[in-house]
């Protein structure tokens, strides 16, 4: 069946991702998702399949207009070691100004997914991968240039950076503590001679 006309899928794309985001995937009904993107259930299923189907198209627009984007935006303005610090920078400041505690919507999905769902859980391994990758290429970029004077396996730290990355997203949910979340990533940081997190203007 055709898609139907007059709807803005960017938008629809958008306030679905809202929904789940806020709830994830099983707790978000369909009522609570005709209800958020302005259609009806048949027009919502017509253009994306199924319950599923809309929650991965959802998921893959978070993912472009946050994870992609941020990517993008920092290797194109800052050096190698300068965006590994400033990833996670911004990372803390998202999470402390989400007054919902939402952390991402990537990460919540990897701790939803059922055992049996392969196809699901396939799918975020490969977005998960994508963070990895970038961290990746910033550390052998910064051992090639000298940046990054520790001489470490790019792989296995970058696979210990993406694991520090959802520690924070899920503790940023329970407790959304600057000196904590600093505190899981400084250390971090420090062993691998990256620049240090800024400092958190007090106001004073």
């Amino acid at each position: 069946m055709a898609r139907p006309r007059g709807f803005d899928e960017q938008q629809v794309l958008e306030a679905a991702s809202a929904a789940f985001w806020n709830k994830g995937y099983e707790a978000t009904s369909t009522r609570e998702l005709v209800k958020s993107t302005g259609l009806t259930q048949p027009s919502l299923y017509n253009a994306f399949g199924d319950k599923r189907g809309l929650y991965l198209r959802a998921l893959e627009y978070y993912i472009d207009t946050t994870v992609r984007a941020r990517i993008s935006r920092l290797e194109q303005t800052l050096s190698p070691a300068q965006r590994i610090t400033a990833f996670f920078h911004e990372i803390i400041e998202r999470s402390l100004a989400d007054p919902d505690k939402r952390g991402c919507m990537l990460v919540n999905s990897a701790l939803e997914v059922s055992s049996d769902d392969e196809a699901f859980r396939a799918t975020v391994a490969v977005e998960l991968e994508e963070i990895r990758a970038f961290f990746r290429r910033c550390l052998e970029a910064g051992q090639d240039s000298g940046e990054i004077a520790v001489q470490v396996a790019a792989d296995d730290v970058a696979t210990h950076l993406l694991a520090t990355l959802i520690g924070v997203r899920v503790l940023a949910r329970a407790s959304p503590q600057h000196a904590l979340l600093t505190s899981a990533v400084a250390p971090a940081l420090s062993l691998l001679g990256l620049p240090p997190l800024p400092v958190q203007d007090t106001g004073i």
